[in-house]
């Protein structure tokens, strides 16, 4: 027998394991069989389907025609509100998707060190917003008129003598969409981080101050990060998807098209294109670029965050 092979499983033996596993398991299976034919027929299957989609003319009356890359050099070559939408996706990413994925994180510590009833007070308050339709609130707050509350209180300090439009300036549109963008992300990632911060074994922090650890920041960095890698990577890969599919935010405060295209995302421009024209050809070789993006920014963090996978 080689050396190299000994203590090695063959795919066979794998195979059978992976079956003993899952037979074992079968109920855990079955509980989450729903969610999973869910997912492959409304997400699975569509995203596959995109890909030779957008190499066609499909309006959703007529059979798809086939046009090869036309749709792709229109999108790049001629399209100028999709190379504004790129511009303005990348804006988005940088700023919602590293200062959320920080949030989420800081918040979830600092949550972790409270009394058991108050942490589950204040990630119900932090994660909140994610569930609900908060549009309407910041409407209010970024009215256009005298009686919007930022208005309100920046001429009552004298900062302004006339009320901002916050909601159609193209100055500023962008801006009140990322702060809402940054207020309801606290999603599923910041559960996913309160999860893995109660699931470190306190063994870890007393084998550490026997090493040496003295501080929170060094049990932080040498201790609860390096414990925390399956909830990091959840977080990071929710916060990357968040921050490029953007745009509903953006079409229920600032409206559908925003002003000057401003705030019009790649997302937005899919939307627009799927569901307001009907070009579904075109719509879906703009989600297989989005798609693309996503993967590559997806890559990059796996392998910045690989070392806590172990």
């Amino acid at each position: 027998m080689d050396k190299d092979s000994i203590g090695k499983k063959t795919r066979a033996e794998n195979r059978r394991l992976t079956l003993l596993a899952m037979k074992q398991n079968k109920a855990c299976y079955f509980m989450i069989a729903p969610f999973m034919i869910f997912f492959i027929i409304f997400t699975v299957i569509p995203v596959v389907m995109s890909l030779p989609m957008g190499f066609t003319d499909f309006n959703m009356a007529q059979a798809p025609k086939f046009i090869g890359l036309s749709n792709y050099t229109t999108l790049f070559l001629s399209d100028k509100i999709f190379i504004e939408s790129i511009r303005v996706t990348i804006v988005f990413a940088l700023f919602t998707g590293p200062v959320s994925y920080v949030l989420c994180f800081v918040l979830a510590w600092l949550i972790n060190e409270l009394h058991p009833k108050l942490k589950t007070i204040f990630t119900l308050i932090f994660y909140a917003p994610s569930m609900a339709n908060v549009y309407t609130v910041w409407q209010l707050i970024f009215s256009g008129d005298t009686y919007g509350y930022i208005n309100s209180f920046l001429m009552n300090l004298g900062l302004i003598n006339a009320p901002i439009q916050w909601l159609t300036d193209a100055n500023y549109v962008l801006g009140v969409s990322i702060v809402v963008q940054l207020w309801i992300s606290l999603g599923a990632g910041f559960l996913s981080l309160r999860a893995g911060f109660q699931n470190i074994d306190g063994s870890m922090y007393e084998a550490g101050a026997i090493d040496g650890i003295r501080t929170r920041w060094q049990s932080l960095i040498h201790i609860t990060i390096p414990s925390m890698g399956p909830q990091l990577m959840f977080a990071a890969v929710m916060q990357i998807v968040s921050s490029f599919t953007a745009g509903t935010v953006a079409q229920n405060l600032v409206g559908f098209p925003s002003t000057d295209y401003k705030a019009h995302t790649i997302m937005t421009h899919a939307f627009d294109y799927g569901w307001v024209r009907y070009e579904m050809g075109y719509a879906s070789a703009i989600c297989m670029v989005l798609f693309v993006a996503m993967y590559i920014c997806n890559k990059l963090i796996s392998r910045v965050l690989s070392k806590y996978m172990n």
